[in-house]
């Protein structure tokens, strides 16, 4: 070339806009490098039991409410599961394709609880009509409320907001996101201390403390410290259960620390497949509409958080706000999915499910897929694990009793 030498090379950030330097040295399996199949499918059943808390606790603390018995509770749950498990999927293939695990928000308990205890509702003496008439307006306050996911996410709005999020705004934003669950969980363990405080330290000691004292080729405790720790103190539980530890104890005792007082294995169904509409038309109401408006807004802004911390924790480069807006509209339409099926809930990001990226340091996208899947067998297939006493299959109903009493 005339007149000079060659052109000088592009500068590191004109070449990376996101240096290696600014992810995680940790993580051993980033989003696009799965683990192998056999360690990809224990990972994704433990994702299942982790979100399976939330697929448990709020439909029983709210099916009760609204007049509905163990047979209600259970098709709720295997509902929720059912919608949480294609949530899951879009979110993964066509939303912010990370490894995020969409599930109930307890946001949307409030807002719920106000649907049900409405004065339209409260003079239906029969408790499974006032069931399916609750459920209804739960539907359509939750149809309106995806509006505001779906047009925040589609129409590039949420984009421009999170523009301008700094290091500085998010990082309380993603705490927040997290210390949110403290009032609802950690109470759940004082309902029976004996059991949820041995958990607690069981799994602290196993992803804390045993992959320092006992060296291995491949982690194995701290990767798979859930799994160990519910296996454990749940045969603990059932050893307190059998022995007749609890015979004597008051009934709130027994239904928050035996094994056999959640009532859902009777109530679940041994093939049940969830449809839209399966519990009527929706009813809308301006006043509930309006409430759950407001409560999808910050649920929205809890998923804004939790996403950030799944790409950190995935290694994945700083999320762009193009790709953080179009997932909340995936989210807005698994709300509006949730509202078709009748889940009493909306949908949000996982917080627990985050954490666990941060604690095996896997991010993989296929393990978060996997799980997705044991999300909708489990829901169709709702009393085959409860009956199959001798097999592998059983413990997804031993771990939605450890659930409901309150052990996570």
């Amino acid at each position: 070339m005339a007149g000079g030498g060659a052109a000088p090379p592009p500068k590191q950030e004109e070449m990376h806009p996101h240096p290696v330097k600014d992810q995680l040295p940790s993580v051993s399996y980033c989003i696009t490098s799965p683990p192998p199949w056999p360690e990809a499918i224990m990972l994704g059943f433990q994702h299942f039991i982790v979100m399976l808390g939330t697929s448990v606790i709020i439909p029983s603390a709210l099916v009760s409410q609204m007049g509905g018995g163990n047979d209600e509770k259970a098709r709720v749950i295997q509902t929720l599961l059912f919608v949480a498990g294609i949530n899951t999927l879009s979110q993964s293939f066509f939303g912010t394709r990370l490894p995020a695990v969409m599930g109930g928000s307890y946001t949307v308990v409030a807002p719920t609880i106000s649907i049900i205890l409405a004065s339209r509702y409260s003079n239906e003496a029969d408790p499974h009509q006032k069931f399916l008439r609750t459920m209804r307006g739960t539907q359509g306050a939750f149809i309106i409320a995806s509006a505001i996911q779906i047009i925040l996410g589609f129409s590039g709005l949420w984009r421009n907001v999170v523009r301008f999020l700094s290091p500085l705004s998010a990082a309380p934003l993603i705490a927040l996101a997290g210390f949110g669950l403290y009032e609802l969980g950690f109470p759940g363990v004082a309902k029976c201390v004996e059991i949820g405080l041995p958990e607690i330290i069981l799994l602290l000691i196993f992803s804390q403390y045993l992959p320092h004292l006992i060296h291995v080729a491949k982690p194995v405790f701290d990767r798979f410290a859930v799994i160990f720790t519910i296996a454990i103190v749940w045969l603990y539980a059932y050893i307190l259960t059998v022995s007749g530890a609890y015979n004597k104890s008051p009934m709130k005792t027994q239904v928050h620390c035996r094994v056999d007082r959640s009532g859902l294995i009777g109530g679940a169904s041994w093939i049940s497949v969830p449809y839209p509409f399966q519990w009527g038309a929706p009813t809308f109401d301006v006043g509930e509409c309006f409430a759950m408006m407001m409560a999808s807004f910050v649920a929205l802004v809890e998923s804004t958080g939790t996403f950030i911390a799944v790409s950190r924790y995935a290694s994945a480069t700083m999320i762009p706000p193009s790709i953080l807006g179009r997932g909340i509209g995936w989210q807005g339409i698994g709300t509006l999915l949730g509202a078709f099926f009748g889940t009493a809930n909306g949908t949000a990001v996982s917080v627990e499910n985050a954490g666990l990226l941060a604690l095996t340091h896997v991010g993989s996208r296929r393990v978060v897929q996997i799980s997705a899947g044991f999300m909708i067998f489990f829901s169709i297939l709702g009393n085959v694990p409860c009956y199959s006493s001798h097999s592998l299959y059983e413990f997804p109903c031993i771990f939605a009793n450890v659930k409901e009493i309150g052990n996570r």
